[in-house]
């Protein structure tokens, strides 16, 4: 494992409307597009090396997986614990357009997990859109895939964890992420041997459509304080899809049938929460449903409230429990 920092920050610039022509498109203070297609993105989150405080008793350390696309993943590694380590892929949320493996809220969540979980997390900084729109995120994510069963017999952290027993994670984009590269790996599982997906856990996944659900119409889910508003999920979609294509596309939608069980944890203020709600329906075998009372969407990265850190503890909990107990549901 090398020990190099991979960081990449844009901040935005409101002079650049004179070089780069009109703002096309926008999500206030995240994101900015525009006629030229240049990107701007702020720096909401601090973004931060592999360090780890020692008392969590976790490694840490970034590796590339393909430099032509800057593609890279960092580890997070249990010390004091036994070889045959659960291996979870971790796609960060975002929108599909904002977000990084190295942003200090996800490091220090995932640097969390690991130690509570007892289980190897390899954290991906998959491409962005605009300039890389979905499917790019799909590919990155099979393409990870395909890289470890590569190098599982040369590397001394793949030695550490069981590449039979890969879960897919992901919040919110991230979410969505985890559930459509399962759907895309499940269908040449032979070709992954001896590497198998055993699961997949999404947080407040991102699903979207044309018609407003409940959840969506919601004035309390679409305040100013809301992490994600309906508005913003609007404009993420816009610049996420490809050219053309309105919130009826595939990759707006769940997978009609999931076939490796799963985890699904809705946040009860989530503008997302009937989507992720009607996900469960109908797949009660394959799929457990964890709902947070009174947190919104991303509470476990960015909410700040005792409640929000509580609920994020219980959440940790179940995580472990659903990979190291087999729940039959």
């Amino acid at each position: 494992m090398g020990a190099t920092t991979l960081i990449h920050v844009m901040t935005i610039n409101s002079n650049n409307t004179n070089i780069h022509g009109p703002v096309v498109d926008e999500v206030e203070g995240l994101i900015r597009v525009y006629k030229d297609g240049h990107v701007e993105r702020s720096q909401l989150v601090p973004c931060v090396g592999p360090s780890v405080p020692l008392e969590l008793g976790v490694a840490c350390s970034d590796v590339y997986i393909d430099k032509l696309t800057n593609v890279w993943a960092r580890l997070y590694i249990p010390i004091d614990t036994n070889s045959n380590l659960p291996l979870l892929v971790y796609f960060h949320g975002g929108g599909f357009c904002v977000g990084s493996a190295s942003w200090s809220c996800y490091h220090e969540f995932l640097a969390r997990l690991s130690a509570s979980s007892r289980c190897m997390v390899m954290s991906v900084n998959y491409r962005l859109a605009p300039e890389n729109p979905l499917p790019a995120a799909y590919e990155d994510g099979v393409n990870v895939i395909h890289w470890l069963k590569k190098r599982r017999s040369n590397s001394l952290w793949a030695k550490l964890c069981d590449l039979s027993r890969i879960f897919l994670v992901g919040d919110s984009a991230g979410g969505n992420i985890a559930h459509h590269v399962a759907s895309r790996l499940v269908t040449a599982k032979d070709d992954l041997k001896p590497l198998r997906i055993e699961g997949t856990i999404l947080i407040q996944p991102f699903f979207g459509g044309e018609a407003r659900t409940e959840s969506e119409r919601s004035v309390e889910n679409n305040t100013k304080s809301s992490i994600l508003t309906l508005a913003a999920s609007d404009a993420w979609w816009k610049l996420a899809l490809p050219r053309g294509a309105n919130r009826e596309h595939p990759y707006c939608k769940p997978v009609k049938k999931v076939v490796v069980r799963t985890l699904v944890c809705v946040a009860e203020m989530d503008v997302l929460m009937d989507r992720e709600m009607e996900m469960c329906d109908g797949n009660e075998e394959v799929i457990k449903r964890v709902v947070y009372k009174g947190v919104g969407h991303a509470f476990h990265v960015l909410g700040k409230s005792q409640l929000a850190q509580t609920t994020t503890d219980e959440m940790l909990c179940h995580i472990d429990f659903f990979v190291h107990h087999y729940d039959p549901i």
